[in-house]
Order: structure tokens, then sequence, then C-alpha cells
């Protein structure tokens, strides 16, 4: 294994990403009016238009993130860009990496978003949970600070990103507490994330719960790519572990430090962001310094046709 593609969830989204590749390729469209036809809005004014703080809400990032992640990845096939040796997703971005494995059909996986989306949402009342972000702390000192700050309420860390980038999230009041406390044990900075739901952490028990007759309804395949999870840092390819695997994920930490350097264990010599922005690549540099490994972001033209050039 040498290039794996990585897809963007969450946290990557603005308003008018992908414009700049839409005017070069009517197909950028054409993926977001597929994921509208099954949302029954237009999501791709949305994301072009705005406003911002509908496209921050839960049920609409997760589709446009989708839709984002396999326009790039359609386009970049297009443009005869070779197809890697491992696909991987950070959170909602396991969506986009098995829809590009041809593990699951794209329009199917847009109502699953949806659903996903809704269900994370009413399990937690916009207002009720938060999320944020932490740098510039181990992850013991970030685990200690949420330990301290709960008093009864619930904040965990969430995602483990990079060394030195956490984030947390739980119940409102709590968080902040954490964030408080992040700040007291030398946090270079410690802020709240424009999202609407305390993802990954207990609260979404209830999220899980409910998402799983859906899952249980959508067809899945064997990845034609091999498909590596941040759940549990493993190569997956049972369709029915990858099911149980997408909801346990609701409720589960995102490893993606651990899910780099295991992929730059299993002879991984290139990471390529698939979507929009570039959160990701600066990510991977952070886990993965060795000279050696590539990490390039398909995020523009340029982009694009550097990363071509590079890899072709």
């Amino acid at each position: 294994m040498q290039r794996v593609f990585v897809f963007p969830g969450q946290g990557s989204h603005s308003v008018g990403m992908l414009a700049e590749l839409a005017q070069q390729d009517r197909g950028i469209a054409d993926t977001f009016a597929e994921a509208s036809s099954v949302l029954g809005y237009d999501l791709w004014q949305l994301v072009q238009q705005g406003p911002a703080e509908s496209l921050n809400a839960t049920e609409c990032t997760q589709p446009a993130m989708l839709a984002a992640g396999i326009a790039t990845w359609r386009y970049w096939l297009k443009q005869g860009g070779a197809r890697p040796d491992a696909v991987c997703g950070h959170s909602l971005g396991e969506f986009s990496a098995l829809v590009a494995a041809g593990a699951l059909e794209f329009t199917a996986a847009v109502g699953l978003v949806r659903e996903r989306a809704r269900r994370m949402q009413e399990a937690v009342p916009a207002g009720v949970g938060a999320i944020a972000a932490v740098l510039g702390l181990e992850d013991d000192a970030v685990a200690a600070a949420c330990l301290e700050a709960a008093q009864g309420e619930v904040v965990e860390p969430v995602n483990f990103n990079s060394p030195g980038q956490a984030v947390i999230a739980g119940h409102a009041a709590a968080v902040q507490r954490a964030l408080d406390g992040c700040k007291a044990r030398g946090a270079k900075r410690a802020v709240l994330l424009p999202m609407s739901v305390p993802a990954h952490s207990s609260l979404m028990r209830p999220a899980a719960e409910k998402f799983a007759a859906p899952l249980a309804a959508v067809p899945l395949q064997v990845p034609q790519i091999a498909f590596w999870s941040p759940v549990d840092c493993l190569q997956q390819e049972d369709p029915e572990a990858i099911r149980r695997l997408l909801a346990r994920q609701l409720v589960s930490p995102v490893r993606w430090t651990d899910l780099v350097r295991m992929l730059a264990l299993a002879g991984a010599t290139t990471f390529v962001e698939c979507g929009p922005g570039k959160v990701l690549t600066g990510l991977n540099r952070r886990i993965e310094k060795r000279p050696e490994i590539q990490c390039l972001a398909l995020q523009d033209i340029a982009s694009v046709q550097a990363a071509l050039a590079q890899l072709n």
C-alpha cells in the first residue's frame, strides 16, 4: 500500500466551497443535484450562497460534505487520476470513503447521512451540547480536564486529531468548564467549534440506537479499495462489520492520529485529502513528519493538477 485518499468531515465546510472546480466541470454541481434529489432542497445553492448558519446546521453540513467529497473524487477520476490503494475518512468522511470504495451507493449514502444527522440533532437539541478544539495539550491532560469538569454532566475527548490537538464534546456548560481546565493546564488554544451537536460523545447513544434501523436497510458491498476506519484503526472488509462500525462510530472517539500511524506502518507513503479545505492534510503532516511521506490536498484546480503531476 502506498497511496491513501482521506475524506474530511464536518469542520472543513464553508460557504462557496468547490466553486472554482465547478466553474471548470459541471459534474461538481451535478453531484450536488443528485444529493438534492434525495434531500428535497437545493444543496448546491445552500453551499454556494449560504447563509453560513444554515450550512453549519448538522442536518445540512453532513450531506454537503458527503457531496463535496464525492464530487472531488469524481473530478479526480475524470482528470485521469489514479485510484488509491486505500481510503479512509474522518467521522462523516467515512461515508464518502465507502462510496469511493464502491461499498455504498452515493444516493443511498445521502439518505443515510441525512438520517444520521437528524438523529444526532434529536439526541441533543441545539444549545444543550457543545464541541470544542483544544490545541497544545497532551491527550492525557485533556482527558483529566474533562474528568474534573464533568460534575455529573458529560464532557469527553471525542477526536484525537494529531499530537497536541484534540476535540472534546458533551453538555455545553461542562465543555466550557473543561475548556477553562485545559487553559489552566497550559493549552495554547481552547475554543468552541461551529457545530450544533456534541458528536462522538456518549450523549449520541440514543442517536446510534435509532440509526441502526436505517443503516440495516441500506445495501453494503465489499469495498473494492481497501477501507480503513479511525474507530478501530483497522482495515474493514466485511459489509456487516462495516455496518456495525458505522453505528458504533457515533459514540466512539475518532482516533485519527493512531489511524495515520497505522497506515504509515502498513506502507502508506502518500496521503491525499479529497474534498474542500486542507484540514486533514495539516493534521497528517503533524502526525507523520518523515520527509518521505507526502501529504497533498485536492481543493482547487491548481492542487489537483499538482497532484496529477506527482502521482500519475
